[in-house]
């Protein structure tokens, strides 16, 4: 996922503000301040807005760049910065004839906002991102919600929250809106400590959240064809940036491990070097698949007809749990060539940071949930067995 890109470029301080400070953010389990102002400073939160809007219209390839760069830094910090631009990129694609969005848009760029997501609840919904308990109370112009979400990533941080809901309180689960409610326009009242093995700095603390709004904040499609259309594709693809950029990193340093005892046994190879070629065979097949996801999604947004299909889902699918598995075969691999020095923590080879961040990867939006889904469509839908696709 790796190409020469001005925004690359401009991330490049901002890359060295979060591998400075990755460690005490997993340490302290706490927000990465300094990478992220250091990434509102080389103004990259609203680069997914239009040009029109004062956005730079980077593509969602651009983007993934970034999370890769991020992810070999800081996986914390490209969470949030994934979270964020997923966020960004359903107001992009579904808002743009909306007067409130495409206002908000513009509010993005010109002062760098940080957008969080509220789409987990508890009353046994938990990660079912398509049922809601809570509903949208519509008073007038105004509506109101009540929300106990299990997690709320960055909640504290953010400058304006995007959460699904119900309808209305007569609505099933399923008919469900997603709104955005700015700092000011809700409460939160803390339910649950962030205090876990891995993407500590996140901040994904529970909450019940209050707010209160005009109903021109409600996004004027429904929530499932948000989903479907944009947000589970963009998450799929920048989750797997930024994990592709974990992996990578881990390559590395067990690459670097096993040049340095190669030094120090002149004319012998090293016992990990088979190891290191295995975890570099899965890494470009990491890439590879994230490249062709990307293709797949382009092409998709093509036509709508294929964006709305069981294909398309089914391919995006596949590729959030190919490559969460492979993340953690990789850093898996990666540890076993470092030995105990990756095993330690601090110093140039260790990879235990990696592997707790990498093992939330087959759970953010659980990789048997997403086989459950697919096994569903399997039922009805004929797989495309031609090479070419």
């Amino acid at each position: 996922m790796t190409r020469n890109s001005p925004l690359l470029e401009r991330a490049v301080d901002a890359c060295a503000v979060a591998a400075k400070f990755c460690d005490d953010v997993d340490r302290q389990s706490r927000f990465p301040t300094e990478s992220m102002q250091a990434l509102k400073d080389a103004r990259l939160m609203g680069v997914m807005i239009p040009r029109e809007l004062g956005g730079e219209s980077a593509s969602l390839r651009d983007i993934a760049d970034l999370c890769a760069q991020l992810g070999q830094n800081c996986a914390s910090t490209a969470m949030v910065y994934a979270m964020h631009q997923i966020k960004v990129s359903s107001v992009v694609s579904h808002g743009a004839d909306h007067a409130w969005h495409r206002a908000f848009m513009a509010c993005i760029a010109s002062q760098q906002l940080l957008l969080g997501s509220s789409t987990t609840e508890g009353g046994g919904i938990g990660g079912d991102l398509g049922n809601s308990i809570c509903a949208v109370e519509r008073d007038g112009d105004e509506f109101t919600l009540r929300k106990d979400a299990t997690v709320i990533s960055y909640a504290t941080q953010c400058d304006a929250i995007l959460v699904t809901a119900r309808r209305a309180p007569d609505a099933p689960g399923s008919d469900q809106v997603m709104a955005t409610v700015l700092k000011g326009q809700y409460t939160l009242e803390k339910t649950a400590e962030w205090d876990t093995l891995g993407m500590r700095g996140t901040c994904s603390e529970g909450f019940i959240l209050d707010a209160r709004a005009p109903v021109d904040q409600i996004m004027p499609l429904p929530f499932a064809e948000i989903a479907a259309r944009s947000m589970l594709a963009t998450a799929h693809l920048l989750w797997g940036a930024l994990w592709y950029g974990i992996a990578a990193n881990a390559v590395s340093r067990a690459q670097a491990y096993i040049r340095a005892d190669a030094r120090k046994k002149p004319g012998q190879v090293p016992i990990g070097a088979v190891r290191v070629a295995e975890a570099s065979n899965m890494l470009q097949l990491m890439r590879s698949s994230l490249n062709a996801g990307m293709e797949r999604f382009e092409k998709a947004q093509l036509a709508n007809d294929d964006l709305n299909s069981m294909s398309f889902a089914i391919d995006m699918c596949n590729l959030k749990i190919g490559t969460s598995r492979l993340l953690t075969d990789i850093v898996n691999q990666s540890m076993m060539v470092c030995g105990i020095n990756g095993y330690k923590n601090g110093g140039p080879y260790s990879l235990g940071r990696h592997m707790r961040d990498a093992m939330s990867a087959p759970l953010m939006i659980n990789n048997d949930r997403i086989f459950g889904n697919t096994s569903n469509m399997l039922l009805v839908h004929r797989l495309d067995q031609r090479l070419a696709g």
